[in-house]
């Protein structure tokens, strides 16, 4: 480990993996006052983390929870209890994204029905969408996927239509807008992860955001074993006195729906502050690699197809996808097996439709979701995170070129 001339603290053995974290000096710093205050529960800097992270997002309220997972069991959770679902209904989500999305629904008594997604975005396509609601269709999950944003007009627009709630699941996509408006803020509830090797790292960690104040309250009550919302925290007796510290001592072990325990301490919020300080640097260093990366293997693109955005979007490239196009003979495993052994680290580009779960107990057939299987069958990522150099991403570049034999 060593430190730049900015500040930050560099994790070397890191450079060639999908995903790493950069410390700043603060990020020690604020720590540090953490264990000095001893306060370690809800407190001072994951309510700075919560108020800066939602109106980076233009959203109202912000909840800090401990994981990406937990911030979609919020969401589903709330909108469930807020509006009477019954067991059985139906959330429609993407047929390529992290197993998570899908989980929650079904942990939730609810049934997962999967809609193939878009060959060049990899997000949901919606034109796909309308065909599979049906009476007992109650919201789409919108996935936001490889830092991407979905297609999110037209998608707005069956919603609206059949009267279905939208969840955003923004865990692989931050601070990125679609025509102007920012992920997370134009569903009813998004969710974010700043789980290791994420855009913004606390170690554990997720945010789930919303404009309804309704809904705010439901999850932060969610999130706390379903409490009470008169007392969320040490601070909601700071200052009361008489009637209204009373009325506080009354109910703060009043619980008032079944909820979990998903909190945070003080000091994932103090790492997401100092996360928050390098945000700019490190989305802008992503975006540059990912050019660096784009033009590098360009020559190869007849072969490989590489990332792809609309103009009306931005990217935040939480990781490189590639897919390997149609007609060549090239077996995904023997290309990243090639990589692996060179120390250039890889992922499948987020299997689902064919998982063992959702075959057996869904009858689930990846045949039924062509873009799906052939994504399954032929992708993966890389990373392009911002700790690597322009000779890490060289020798990325030439032991594709070596591969596939060319110069």
């Amino acid at each position: 480990m060593k430190q730049t001339k900015k500040g930050v603290m560099n994790w070397e053995n890191s450079s060639l993996g999908v995903g790493t974290v950069s410390l700043n000096a603060n990020a020690y710093k604020y720590v540090k006052r953490v264990l000095d205050t001893r306060r370690l529960s809800y407190g001072p800097f994951i309510q700075r983390f919560e108020r800066e992270f939602s109106r980076g997002h233009d959203v109202r309220y912000g909840v800090m929870v401990n994981s990406g997972t937990s911030a979609l069991q919020l969401a589903v959770t709330c909108l469930y209890q807020a509006h009477g679902w019954k067991p059985g209904d139906e959330v429609i989500v993407p047929a390529v994204t992290f197993v998570a999305s899908s989980n929650v629904i079904v942990q939730q008594g609810l049934r997962p029905i999967f809609v193939d997604v878009d060959p060049r975005t990899y997000n949901i396509d919606p034109s796909k969408i309308e065909e599979k609601i049906t009476k007992r269709t109650r919201a789409i999950m919108v996935v936001h996927l490889f830092g991407q944003p979905a297609e999110m007009d037209p998608i707005l627009k069956i919603a609206k239509k059949y009267h279905l709630r939208v969840i955003e699941d923004s865990c692989e996509t931050l601070f990125t807008r679609y025509k102007g408006k920012s992920v997370g803020s134009m569903g009813d509830i998004g969710c974010f992860s700043t789980y290791i090797a994420h855009l913004l790292v606390t170690g554990v960690g997720g945010v789930v955001v919303t404009n309804r104040s309704k809904y705010a309250i439901i999850l932060r009550s969610l999130a706390n074993h379903g409490r009470d919302s008169i007392y969320t925290g040490l601070d909601d007796v700071q200052g009361k006195r008489g009637k209204a510290l009373h009325d506080v001592v009354e109910r703060r072990f009043k619980f008032v729906r079944n909820g979990y325990s998903y909190r945070v301490t003080e000091f994932e919020g103090a790492l997401g502050c100092a996360q928050l300080e390098l945000r700019k640097w490190m989305f802008k260093r992503r975006k540059e690699n990912a050019k660096k990366l784009l033009l590098g293997l360009a020559p190869l693109a007849d072969r490989l197809q590489l990332p792809w955005h609309p103009a009306h979007s931005g990217h935040a490239f939480m990781m490189f996808p590639i897919v390997i196009r149609p007609g060549i003979r090239i077996a995904k495993r023997t290309l990243i097996n090639f990589l692996e052994d060179r120390g250039i680290e890889t992922r499948d580009m987020l299997p689902l439709v064919n998982q063992p779960f959702y075959r057996k107990d869904f009858g689930v057939k990846e045949s039924d979701y062509p873009v799906a299987k052939w994504i399954n069958q032929n992708g993966f990522y890389i990373g392009c995170h911002q700790e690597m150099r322009t000779k890490d991403l060289n020798y990325i570049i030439n032991q594709f070129k070596r591969f596939f034999k060319v110069r």
